[in-house]
């Protein structure tokens, strides 16, 4: 019997092999919707690709760059705002939700991207910022021209309390929530910086405003929206203070819990008719929801009591594990598999808000080897998978040493406990060439350094590199497309004890082959045994379809097997 299997896997072989080596073939999702097989690639536009030479990304670039998304496999892009903005917040304070930005290029341009990503078989999703707008946004300055403008309730004011601010709510971006008008003589809410004034969620006509906001895009055609900062729409209108916690964070303020400006149970009204409105469009447009919940119940919220509200909530708690640990990953992975809600899981590793998986995740030593295995974790569960740019290609954190260089609020207000997000929206890496890395033109200033880790972090330099970070990714996203278990095949953790290796199977329910994922998260190398027998996987010969250490066997024992340092291993099992 085991010769019998073993012939059968060689016979696979040349198939898997050939896979290997295809580009990524259209999304077939089998009558499915198609996000829950997509991989949606998030753009920094003013980070990706400068077509004009004035050191800022643009939208012809990410039209130029659409060729290479295509050959990496990407399904959908979510796009960073690119409305007209002062770019305080860097475009998530915006002035006009129905325009584009004219560093970025026009509405012709927008246009263009759109018809050429659709020729590519790639969707546009938009970044929404519905929690608050630009203090230079109409709507705001029509609200602050006095108390009885009819916008006045558009926003969140009220008046002071003992000479100070309405309560103690503070701002994410440090220091009180409140700011105080001197025209008006009131104090108005900002959950952000100071000039992203809340808009007022109670208000009908903002809902509307906002609503008429998405169809306009949608009427363009496009795939659907990240809403951004979801959970802080609604506040306390008693204004009850905020508890207290022990110490100070970096901007010097008390620790306070958000209780009466996060979360509050209006949010899923909202969220309703979010996704009331998205489905009355065609093609299955997508609501993804920056949903930083501090646990899988609350995550599992936003999914609604009959899935009717968000799709894909990003899942930050297994985004922020940032420690290479087989049991949390195990925990959080399968209390998300089986969400209370039953809801399509969403995932990713970095994003325009946190430093980048490189740098988080590795030990000095191993991070190219450790990124190849956070790629694996990202792109083979049952998921949604969402990549950040850069990182297909080891992209690293690299911040500002001197403050007069940081650029991001965060960092201005928080230097040097806090030095900002600058580091991980740095230009993305096309060349070798320096001093911009294909960037934008070598003679020009870009926004933000180019790292010196360009000259060998590149997508020119690791696409002729069998061994490459970058081509790792795209041998993991051809197999995503051709494995029908990697498509459509069940979860099953494997070896639920393990301390070392994070194993877990995509078990197909079909009769073709299921596919053992095995990541060793250790500095060691671990020898594990597998039986699969309760999975109804007869065999001891798995089929290696691709790892990270150069294991060049096409078969491999179950019963046997040793994974080096920090190894990926993804094997065909029947």
């Amino acid at each position: 019997m085991r010769q019998l299997w073993l012939l059968l896997y060689l016979a696979m072989v040349t198939l898997g092999s050939a896979a290997a080596q295809t580009q990524a073939a259209p999304l077939k999702t089998n009558g499915d919707v198609w996000w829950k097989h997509a991989v949606i690639y998030e753009v920094y536009p003013r980070s990706f690709q400068d077509t004009n030479g004035d050191g800022l990304g643009d939208i012809k670039g990410i039209t130029q760059r659409l060729s290479y998304l295509k050959s990496l496999g990407i399904d959908a892009i979510w796009i960073t705002p690119m409305y007209p903005s002062p770019q305080v917040d860097f475009g998530y304070d915006i002035a006009d939700y129905e325009a584009i930005d004219p560093q970025y290029g026009s509405m012709g341009d927008f246009d263009n991207l759109m018809k050429a990503a659709k020729q590519q078989g790639i969707r546009v999703i938009m970044d929404m910022v519905m929690n608050h707008t630009s203090d230079q946004n109409p709507w705001f300055l029509e609200s602050r021209s006095s108390r009885t403008n009819p916008k006045r309730d558009w926003y969140i004011w009220r008046e002071g309390k003992d000479g100070g601010p309405p309560n103690n709510w503070q701002s994410w971006f440090g220091h009180s929530a409140w700011t105080l008008d001197p025209k008006t003589g009131q104090y108005y809410y900002h959950y952000f910086y100071v000039q992203q004034p809340d808009l007022n969620w109670r208000n009908p006509e903002v809902r509307k405003a906002m609503y008429d906001v998405m169809r306009f895009w949608l009427d363009k055609g496009v795939a659907g929206f990240r809403i951004d900062a979801v959970s802080r729409l609604f506040e306390d209108p008693n204004l009850h203070d905020d508890p207290i916690l022990p110490g100070t964070n970096a901007f010097g303020d008390p620790n306070i819990e958000h209780k009466y400006t996060d979360n509050l149970p209006e949010v899923h009204d909202v969220l309703k008719e979010l996704r009331k409105l998205v489905d009355s469009y065609p093609g299955n447009p997508v609501v993804i929801s920056e949903a930083d919940e501090p646990n899988i119940l609350e995550l599992s919220k936003m999914y609604g009591t009959n899935n009717d509200e968000v799709q894909l909530p990003m899942d930050f708690q297994i985004a922020d594990v940032n420690e290479l640990s087989a049991t949390k990953f195990r925990k959080l992975f399968d209390e998300v598999e089986n969400n209370p809600a039953h809801g399509w899981p969403e995932y990713f590793f970095s994003n325009h808000d946190q430093a980048r998986q490189w740098d988080r995740y590795g030990d000095g030593k191993h991070n190219d080897q450790i990124a190849k295995l956070m790629a694996a974790l990202l792109l083979l569960p049952r998921a949604t998978p969402q990549m950040y740019y850069g990182e297909e290609i080891g992209m690293r954190t690299t911040v500002p040493t001197r403050v007069e260089d940081v650029r991001d609020p965060v960092g201005v207000t928080g230097w040097p406990k806090d030095k900002g997000r600058d580091g991980e929206r740095t230009p993305m890496q096309w060349t070798a060439a320096r001093p911009n890395a294909g960037f934008t033109s070598p003679t020009a200033k870009p926004w933000l350094p180019v790292p010196p880790s360009s000259v060998t972090y590149n997508t020119e330099v690791e696409s002729k590199d069998p061994n490459s970070i970058l081509n790792f990714y795209k041998q993991l996203l051809v197999l995503r497309r051709t494995e029908p278990a990697l498509k459509s095949g069940a979860w099953v953790t494997i070896n639920p004890d393990d301390p070392n290796v994070f194993s877990f199977l995509r078990h197909y329910l079909g009769n073709g082959r299921s596919v053992l994922v095995a990541l060793n998260m250790s500095d060691k190398p671990q020898m594990v045994t597998y039986d699969l027998t309760a999975q109804g996987v007869q065999s001891g010969i798995g089929l290696m379809l691709l790892n990270s250490y150069g294991y060049e066997q096409k078969t491999i024992r179950m019963d046997h097997m040793t994974i080096p340092p920090f190894g990926t291993a993804v094997i065909g099992v029947k």
